[in-house]
Parts: structure tokens; sequence; C-alpha cells
């Protein structure tokens, strides 16, 4: 079965003048035009490509990636606007369309926008929505402490910033706990703190509990080693000092000097930390 939105691996069946048509195990046949195809090819030979639907709602084969596939989320600029939509570039030929029934807010040309890109059941064309919310599902969240995650940067709020988790959640980082700047559609790596009962996810962008100590205190020893042995900042600092140096908080900051301590990389004293001879 063709799979529209998204990438699938077909055998060349035929090589006309208008380009090459591929095909599935069912027999189903998409043309690949003549631009995109291989300068060498053989009949029978797999080849991996994007399907979408052409400016004549055709289904059309590509082989230039997208800036998204379907059921995921991306941060797309919109290129226009009409009386119907909006349009943003995914980095294809056609642009992909966002119905206004879809805009969580009004479209301007020219803004960037978390969005995500989905195939319309009724009409089985590829669109996009910026109300990304009701694409995300907490009820079944099989994550645990300490799971490392991929997050995209949804949209802050008075707690912190909502965070779209591997492409399916929704969790949080609180504001107490982020020592970089965000802005819609950051992507990072972040740590599961905690899954509430109801299904909400903590999250946080430093590795925390006895697993935070040691990529943390070798970030330390780094930055130790770049400026010639001596920092000066120790347990005693101003928190804002410390997260402007190593864009960590105070307490994991001191649980990272403390572990160095203790294993005798650095001795600390009464005006900042320094390297072990």
């Amino acid at each position: 079965m063709l799979k529209l939105g998204t990438y699938n691996t077909l055998e060349i069946v035929k090589d006309r003048d208008q380009g090459i048509y591929l095909s599935d195990e069912e027999g189903n046949e998409v043309l690949l035009p003549n631009k995109y195809v291989p300068e060498e090819f053989e009949i029978g030979d797999q080849l991996k490509v994007f399907l979408y639907l052409d400016n004549a709602e055709r289904i059309i084969a590509t082989t230039l990636e997208p800036f998204a596939t379907a059921n995921t989320f991306a941060y797309l600029k919109c290129t226009s606007t009409s009386e119907i939509g909006a349009f943003v570039d995914w980095g294809l030929e056609k642009e992909l369309f966002v119905p206004f029934r879809e805009q969580a807010f009004k479209m301007k040309k020219g803004n960037w926008y978390l969005v995500y890109v989905y195939v319309d059941e009724e009409t089985n064309r590829l669109a996009a929505s910026s109300k990304t919310n009701r694409f995300l599902d907490n009820s079944l969240v099989l994550l645990s402490s300490y799971d490392e995650v991929d997050l995209i940067a949804s949209h802050p709020s008075p707690q912190g910033w909502n965070m779209i988790v591997n492409q399916k959640h929704l969790g949080l980082v609180y504001a107490d706990e982020i020592f970089q700047k965000l802005t819609v559609g950051d992507q990072l790596k972040g740590f599961v703190k905690k899954v509430r009962p109801d299904g909400k996810i903590d999250l946080t962008l430093q590795r925390h509990g006895f697993r935070g100590i040691e990529p943390n205190a070798q970030q330390i020893l780094d930055e130790l080693k770049a400026s010639g042995g001596f920092i000066d900042l120790n347990d005693k600092s101003d928190p804002e000092d410390i997260k402007d140096v190593f864009q960590l908080s105070k307490k994991s900051f001191k649980k990272a000097i403390g572990s160095l301590y203790k294993a005798r990389k650095i001795i600390i004293e009464k005006d900042g930390i320094r390297l072990s001879e």
C-alpha cells in the first residue's frame, strides 16, 4: 500500500518520458518525475521516496526530504495566506496547507509556527495544524523517571515551558529548572523527573539525582581545564553566578563539586575551586 506523507521503499517498474514509475508489493504505481530520477538505475531496483500530492491532487513521489512527515511536529514558516487558510514551507515544491479551523491564532506571512502534519481523513490530503495540543495524548505514558526523551519546545506558561515529548506526549519543565534561553520549536534532549498518576509528565533538562552528578562533574572539570585550573565559584557562591557559568542550579553544582572533591579531582578554596595537581 502506498503511504501518503511518509517514506516508502518501492520497486522501479517502468521508464517513461515523464519519469520512472515505482510500485509497491500490491502493484500500486506512482510517478517519480525526471528531475528526481537517479542518474543510474535499473528496472527492479528499490528506491526510497517520499509520497505527497502534487498541484493536481495526484499522488507523486520525490527524493527530496521534507522538514516533517505525517504524524510529526515541526516548526515551519508561513509563506502565504488566502481566504481559506495559510501555507507553510515544508521543504517541497508544493507547500503545506493549514486550514483556518486548524489555526490556533490567525497565521501571518513570514512568521514561524509549531505545527502538526496529518492526513485529513475526509479528503485524504496532507495538511497541518497549529492546534498542537489536540494531537498529544497522555492517557498512556510508558515512561519512567530518569528516561532520556526527545523534546520540542511548545509554548511557555507561568509555571515554565510546555514540551512535546517523543512526538507523543505533553510535558512541563518548571521555570526554576531552566538555565538556558528557550524559543518555540527548539529541539533538545531532556529527562523524565516524574510521571504523575494523571499522566502529566514533569521534565528536566539536566540529569538529576545520583545519575546527574557524573555528567555535571565532567562539565565542571572541562570548564576548569579551559580556565587554567581555577574558577572563582564554590558552594558559597551566588546561584545566579553559577547559572551564568555552568547553566546549573546551585544544588546540582554543589553535588557535582562534592563528588569531584571526594574523588580528589579538585580543591575547594575560600574564593573558588581549583584542579588538583
